[in-house]
C-alpha cells in the first residue's frame, strides 16, 4: 500500500509539472521589455485630400490670375512596408516604420477636371513613433496606441502631356514645358493598432495611422510669350489615412 501512494503521489506531481509548464509556454507568446520585433507587410493608403485653387502670377507683368474652383485629387495607393520596434517596457515600444516609397497619381478636379491626369510624385514618408501596448506581457490580444512623427518629401515627379498643354496655352506660349516641386514636410502620426500572439516568436498585426499631412506645389512655366515666366502655386491637404497588415518576428 505504501509503494502504491507513493507512485500515485509521483504521477500527481509529474502532472502539476506538466501543467505549470504548459501554464508558462502558453502565456509566454506577447512582447515584453528587452524584445526586439521585425513586421512586414502592406500599407494601403488612402488620402482624404483637397486642394486650394491655382494661382499664377508673372515675372515680366501684371499678370495675376487665380483659375477659381480649380483643384487636384490624389489616388488611393498600395505598398510594401516593414517596421522595427523596441520593447523599452512591457508596456512602451519605439518603432521605426517605412516601406517602399509609393507613387501617388494626381487628377485635376473641378475647373481641372478636363485635364484627367496631372502627373505623379513619389512619396519618402519613413515615421518614428512612440506605442503603448495594454495588457501584460503574456496577453495573446494586445492593442495598441501611438503617437510620432514623419518626414514627408517627393521625388520622380512628372507633368503630363496633357497638363503641360493646358498650361502651355493658358500663358500664350504653347510649347512652353512647366516643371513642378512639391514642398517637404513634417507631419505627426496618430496611430492605433492590433497584436495577436500566433505561438512564441510570430504574430499577425493590424494599425490605422491618420496622418496630418499638408504640402505646396510650385509649378514653373518659363514661356517666349509677353508673360515672361509664370509661377503657379496651390496648397495640397492630404491626410491620409494608412492601414498596415503586417506579420511580425520577436527576437528575444
Amino acid at each position: 500500500m505504501q509503494f502504491k501512494t507513493n507512485t500515485a503521489g509521483k504521477k500527481l506531481t509529474l502532472v502539476i509539472l506538466a501543467a505549470s509548464t504548459a501554464f508558462v509556454s502558453s502565456t509566454s507568446f506577447a512582447q515584453s521589455a528587452g524584445d526586439f520585433m521585425v513586421n512586414a507587410g502592406w500599407f494601403h493608403i488612402a488620402p482624404q485630400d483637397s486642394s486650394t485653387p491655382l494661382s499664377s502670377t508673372s515675372s515680366s507683368s501684371s499678370f495675376a490670375v487665380t483659375l477659381p474652383g480649380s483643384g487636384a485629387t490624389a489616388e488611393k495607393s498600395d505598398t510594401l512596408g516593414v517596421s522595427f520596434s523596441y520593447f523599452i517596457t512591457d508596456n512602451w515600444a519605439a518603432s521605426f516604420d517605412l516601406g517602399v516609397p509609393p507613387t501617388y497619381k494626381l487628377d485635376g478636379a473641378g475647373t481641372l477636371s478636363p485635364v484627367g491626369r496631372i502627373g505623379k510624385a513619389r512619396q519618402w514618408a519613413p515615421a518614428v513613433l512612440g506605442k503603448y501596448y495594454f495588457g501584460g506581457a503574456n496577453s495573446k490580444l494586445r492593442p495598441s496606441l501611438g503617437l510620432g512623427v514623419t518626414h514627408v518629401n517627393y521625388t520622380n515627379i512628372e507633368l503630363t502631356n496633357n497638363f503641360q498643354h493646358f498650361a502651355g496655352s493658358t500663358f500664350l506660349d504653347p510649347n512652353a514645358i512647366t516643371t513642378v516641386k512639391l514642398s517637404s514636410a513634417w507631419a505627426p502620426v496618430f496611430n492605433a493598432g492590433l497584436s495577436y500572439a500566433i505561438n512564441e516568436n510570430w504574430s499577425a498585426n493590424f494599425s490605422v495611422s491618420y496622418i496630418k499631412l499638408k504640402t505646396t506645389g510650385t509649378l514653373t512655366t518659363p514661356t517666349n510669350g509677353p508673360l515672361g515666366t509664370v509661377t503657379s502655386t496651390t496648397k495640397l491637404t492630404l491626410d491620409p489615412i494608412v492601414t498596415y497588415l503586417n506579420i511580425g518576428y520577436r527576437f528575444k
